[in-house]
């Protein structure tokens, strides 16, 4: 692929499922939730299967996880931003439940269907991450995850296409891109415009890299005309 788009990974990371108090401004029956939200700095190398990086846990599997959202990746770029806001001072690498913080790329520059090497493993971009109130209970804060989808600094899915090893430090290189007009941030922006044509519903459906659930989403919104 001329000119190979590239970047590299700024923090690997995995978690174990564990129970948090809830938050007073939520309302739930429960008084705990669990999560895999906090991720730890893999210490080494990491091997990364079809189901994700080994040691990595997902508490509601119907929701995360699969071979469709195998591995979580996040666009360092936007921390500083986040930061900027008031409460989330401390945010950084795994603030957002990534498994991979990369740099180099973000939803404007990562495609649908691209194909990552990274370090002995390949990566396939399968979604955009439709953000869920997870990322406001781990952060105590009650209006992030709208904030989150303003914004589109959700992070996207991988699948995982061949197995290997990856490590903090390791390259990453975009060795194919079958859909280059088809960015995380397009299907982000249509998926939420309220202007969105039945034509280009129809396109993001067809997609043959983009995983079910979110082909699906799409043939089944409404188009404005």
């Amino acid at each position: 692929m001329s000119g190979t788009p590239q970047g590299a990974l700024v923090s690997v990371r995995t978690g174990a499922v564990q129970s948090h108090a809830r938050h007073a401004w939520e309302k739930a029956r429960t008084p705990t939730w669990s999560t895999a939200y906090w991720k730890l700095e893999a210490p080494g190398p990491v091997h990364v299967g079809p189901l994700g990086l080994a040691g990595d846990e997902q508490a509601d599997r119907r929701a995360h996880g699969g071979p469709h959202m195998a591995v979580l990746m996040y666009a360092d770029a936007h921390y500083a931003y986040w930061r900027s806001l008031a409460g989330l001072e401390q945010m950084g690498p795994g603030g957002f439940a990534e498994n991979l913080t990369v740099s180099g790329f973000d939803e404007t520059t990562i495609c649908i269907g691209d194909v990552l090497e990274v370090g002995g493993a390949e990566l396939e971009v399968a979604s955009p991450r439709g953000p869920c109130k997870n990322i406001s209970r781990r952060w105590d804060a009650e209006w992030l995850l709208e904030r989150v989808r303003i914004e589109r600094r959700t992070g996207w899915y991988l699948r995982v296409r061949r197995e290997g090893l990856i490590q903090r430090g390791d390259a990453v290189r975009v060795i194919a891109r079958p859909s280059p007009d088809w960015t995380v941030d397009r299907l982000l922006r249509l998926r939420y415009d309220p202007a969105r044509t039945r034509a280009e519903l129809d396109a993001a459906a067809s997609l043959p890299a983009l995983a079910v659930e979110w082909r699906d989403r799409f043939a089944g919104l409404p188009a404005s005309h």
